[in-house]
């Protein structure tokens, strides 16, 4: 590592030696001494603002007026006005004339933090800005003139925000003719203990405590945290346990109560680009739900039919109920499906094809079935809910209304019976 890197580091209180990091720093060092504009990106709480800092006080500048900008925290309304002035009556409440930034920091330099979040009409006026130094007031028809070096921060993605026309592209380009990438700070696992020790140290001299220590497994475990919130998130969970924790010593355990892991889990995200392919899968899902409630009423009562002819016996079944458990368990022939073939649902999502087992009136076991069959163009049997509802009845009858000992005999469970009962109205 170069000296001059290493007194950069000293001066600004940069901790870590990431070789993405050290390349971060060593471009603005270089970019400094010139007037080009510089795009930095990263995420929040990374540090971007130790760049344009390092790049002002390595410039000719340095000795000029420093402004830092957060773009996001100005009203749309007021920031033309906070950027480039205003005339005095230009709008109400504009009671007298007032200078913007980039006036008062004319031979200096200009951080805009969170620059993806200015309006397009702001975008516009500090386009021109870049391209030829000038600016008007709000309110104003004269023309001024500033010398201002422009230090841009970001944290969204920008290409995005140009395809979805909340940033204009030719801006783009001109604020990024430098870019510096500053990386996440779960990139740099081997940086993390290191500002762990450098906040601790400066927070137990602030409040004068005794200085926390991490024992080997809590090094470990916060080194492979992700820390969504970045280096700012890490400051603040050292400043908070310096305040809250007596024993000096931090155990994993102790940290876990901090920073649990997370688990990512998988998340759709609505875009207005995907709207239509939103609504389908709304529709697609109704239609899951569907099935997956036929699926439920059918194998309930394949279960229940399974189980009254274990009882039984195949002998004692009559011709009708015979046809019944046929039209039950055999389909019928589907259109651009094999013949005897049996649609179900593999994983509750999958469609499968399966050829089925065609049941036959000498065959004396019956297994309890899980695939879902979808008949076409089949008319809903009245026989087969009467008979269901004269099982139900029989079971309870022998039983003596003990709903759990019905299920048990039925072979369904106590909430499908339960659910039964109310449908066929047989509370009493």
């Amino acid at each position: 590592m170069s000296n001059e890197l290493q007194n950069i580091k000293n001066r600004f209180g940069i901790i870590g030696n990431f070789p993405a990091l050290n390349r971060a720093l060593e471009k603005s060092i270089q970019v400094a001494p010139t007037d080009i504009s510089v795009l930095v990106i990263g995420e929040s709480g990374v540090g971007k603002e130790f760049i344009p800092k390092i790049i002002h006080s390595e410039s000719k500048r340095k000795h000029q007026p420093y402004i830092v900008v957060n773009c996001g925290a100005i009203p749309e309304g007021t920031i033309d006005s906070e950027l480039f002035g205003h005339e005095k009556g230009a709008f109400t409440g504009a009671t007298a004339t007032r200078k913007g930034y980039f006036e008062v920091a004319d031979g200096g330099t200009i951080f805009l933090d969170e620059v993806g979040e200015l309006p397009l009409q702001t975008q516009v006026r500090l386009l021109r800005v870049l391209e030829s130094g000038e600016f008007m007031k709000v309110g104003s028809s004269q023309v001024q003139k500033t010398n201002v070096r422009i230090v841009a921060a970001t944290n969204v993605n920008m290409m995005k925000a140009i395809h979805d026309g909340r940033f204009r592209e030719d801006l783009f380009y001109r604020l990024n003719t430098v870019q510096i990438d500053m990386p996440a700070l779960r990139e740099r696992k081997g940086d993390i203990h290191l500002l762990f020790r450098k906040f601790a140290i400066d927070f137990a001299e602030k409040y004068r405590m005794p200085e926390l220590e991490l024992e080997p497994s809590a090094i470990h475990y916060v080194e492979n945290y992700t820390f969504p919130g970045n280096v700012r998130q890490l400051r603040n969970l050292v400043e908070q346990m310096t305040v809250v924790e007596r024993n000096r010593h931090v155990t994993v355990e102790k940290l876990a109560e901090y920073i649990p892991m997370e688990t990512h889990l998988p998340m759709v995200v609505n875009t207005p680009s995907s709207q239509k392919q939103n609504d389908f899968g709304s529709e697609r899902e109704i239609m899951y739900k569907i099935l997956f409630d036929m699926r439920n009423d059918i194998n309930d009562l394949k279960s229940l039919t399974s189980e009254l002819i274990k009882n039984r016996g195949n002998s004692d079944l009559s011709n009708q109920e015979k046809n019944l458990i046929n039209r039950i368990y055999t389909p019928e022939p589907q259109q651009n499906v094999a013949p005897n073939s049996l649609l179900y649902f593999e994983n509750d999502n999958n469609p499968v094809v399966q050829t089925p087992t065609i049941i036959s009136s000498q065959e004396d076991d019956y297994e309890d079935f899980e695939d879902i069959e979808i008949e076409e163009n089949r008319p809903e049997s009245l026989s087969l809910q009467n008979n269901e509802k004269d099982l139900i009845i029989k079971a309870l009858e022998k039983h003596k209304g003990r709903r759990n000992k019905a299920a048990d005999e039925l072979g369904i469970s106590q909430r499908t019976l339960y659910r039964k009962i109310k449908q066929y109205n047989l509370e009493e």
